[in-house]
């Protein structure tokens, strides 16, 4: 009887934070229905000077794209300065001259800035185009997004005399591409619409998501500019921007659509990323926030925000623990915690539901319905993802800063010809996860505990997901090299390896 009472207290101490995240989520539904405290925009006089930065690594198949989006950008062109910052190795460079060449032949103030070194990696490229930057407004937008040509227009009159940061929601361009593209949207609607519209009607603080907003000048060097010391240098900048007392606004409907990863392993990088650099970002400010005097709320609602990854290694736990856990209330252990599991349960996983159907509700249009019966793929998928998360997590609280992981895109190409994602180290351990909650659900069933079959199915079908997925996208993967080499020894016996083309560096430093 002891092994099972330690059972249930491991379980149950996974599970009560879990439920506290939880009931912080339905706080932030609540909040999300406040007013909107910027109404109406400011009516302008005079446009002022902006500098639409567009940072560029290896991005063959979108940088033509992205720069012909900002090329047609609605703004005064004597008002208008376009860096595009390349510090790319691979022929995304000739790509990126080209199109400079020809819409600069067309009127566009187009500047191409190259840096000998890629310090700081994005970080280092902004830094070091601000330098030479002339606005005193500057706009970030990344490879993968598509501005529509009046999103400068609609941005800029938020900026009263306080405003530091205006973020506009991410709309998606491939929600339909597959089920994981689908299930991707979902979630970054419900950080968007849900999460940034409740702190942002509620005067709490929110973060710039490193693309698709428009930054003043001020607040940035206010702030004490862009660092490189963590992997989110987006998340780092606004914290410290709302430290020196910068005031963040976001536009719900000003939308600007991007690619979603197509395949598992550029996803997973993708979050790994996120995960890592928001816990470096809890290392380095948290306490600075907690020492500063603005309002308690404020520094609660951050922990909140800098501190949810930490939910990941919850999740692991508790997913190795429930059969475990399914197995010590069959043989009869405090039988009076069955009503409290429940209860903690449903904090812990009803809450996910509400959130994310939220956003959908709120978003409305066609294939709502459908979106909202596909929030248990979406849960799914945030459970399969908790151990590549949780190395994450243990990467940010032990690790370096490590290396900016560039999320593979793929433009119109196929996925065949895309870039590939890199090899997922902890594959091994999800399959074994995976095992092991089928374990759990077969022995459910024999004891009889329907109850606990839902929840049990969720974890099995999220890890079964994101390894069949990482297992299908590896063997395209190995298609894609084998094509490469084809081509590569076609190339060769048609004339010898192709040569490099020289292009002009310009170091903004």
């Amino acid at each position: 009887m002891a092994l099972q009472a330690v059972v249930l207290i491991a379980y149950f101490a996974s599970l009560l934070p879990l439920a506290v995240l939880g009931l912080h989520r339905l706080a932030l539904v609540w909040l999300r229905t406040r007013p909107d405290p910027d109404a109406e925009p400011e009516v302008l006089d005079t446009w002022p000077m902006v500098t639409v930065q567009v940072p560029l690594y290896n991005e063959r198949y979108v940088a033509e794209r992205i720069i012909g989006a900002v090329a047609a950008l609605d703004y005064p062109r004597d008002r208008l300065e376009i860096q595009v910052l390349d510090d790319s190795t691979d022929d995304t460079r000739d790509r990126v001259d080209r199109v400079a060449h020809r819409l600069r032949q067309a009127g566009a103030p187009i500047e191409v800035l190259r840096r000998e070194q890629r310090v700081g990696f994005k970080a280092g490229a902004l830094e070091a185009g601000m330098r030479r930057a002339r606005g005193s407004l500057i706009a970030v937008l990344d490879a993968d997004f598509v501005p529509e040509p009046d999103f400068l227009r609609r941005m800029v009159p938020w900026f009263r005399e306080d405003v530091g940061m205006v973020q506009a929601r991410w709309g998606h361009l491939n929600a339909e591409e597959s089920w994981l593209t689908r299930a991707q949207a979902t979630l970054l609607d419900g950080h968007f619409v849900t999460e940034h519209g409740a702190r942002y009607r509620s005067g709490r603080w929110f973060n710039f998501n490193g693309t698709a907003g428009v930054w003043r000048r001020q607040a940035i060097e206010d702030a004490g500019g862009w660092e490189h010391d963590t992997l989110t240098e987006d998340l780092d900048l606004s914290y410290r921007a709302q430290l020196a007392g910068w005031r963040f606004v976001y536009r719900d409907e000003v939308v600007v659509r991007a690619e979603l990863p197509a395949d598992m392993g550029a996803f997973k990088a993708q979050q790994n990323r996120w995960a890592r650099g928001g816990i470096q970002v809890a290392r380095k400010l948290l306490g600075r926030i907690w020492r500063s005097r603005v309002p308690l709320r404020l520094k609660v609602e951050a922990s909140f925000h800098l501190l949810s990854n930490l939910a990941y290694p919850l999740l692991v736990a508790l997913a190795a623990l429930l059969p475990f856990a399914v197995w010590a209330r069959g043989s009869g252990v405090a039988p009076a915690l069955l009503g409290l599991d429940v209860v903690l349960f449903l904090a812990a996983t009803v809450s996910v539901f509400v959130f994310y159907g939220a956003a959908v509700l709120h978003l409305g249009g066609r294939g709502t319905g459908v979106r909202l019966w596909g929030l248990p793929v979406v849960m799914a998928l945030g459970l399969g993802l908790a151990i590549a998360q949780t190395r994450a997590v243990w990467q940010g609280v032990t690790g370096s800063v490590g290396c900016f992981a560039r999320t593979p895109k793929k433009g119109g190409a196929s996925r065949r010809e895309g870039y590939g994602a890199r090899s997922d180290r902890v594959l091994v351990l999800e399959a074994l996860m995976a095992v092991w909650q089928l374990v759990g659900l077969g022995w459910a069933v024999q004891m009889g505990w329907v109850a606990s079959l839902p929840f049990m199915a969720l974890f099995a079908a999220g890890y079964l997901a994101v390894v069949l997925q990482a297992v299908i996208d590896a063997g395209r993967s190995r298609g894609r090299r084998a094509d490469r080499t084809v081509r590569l020894a076609a190339s060769r016996d048609g004339g010898g390896a192709p040569r490099r083309q020289g292009t002009r560096v310009l170091d903004p430093r």
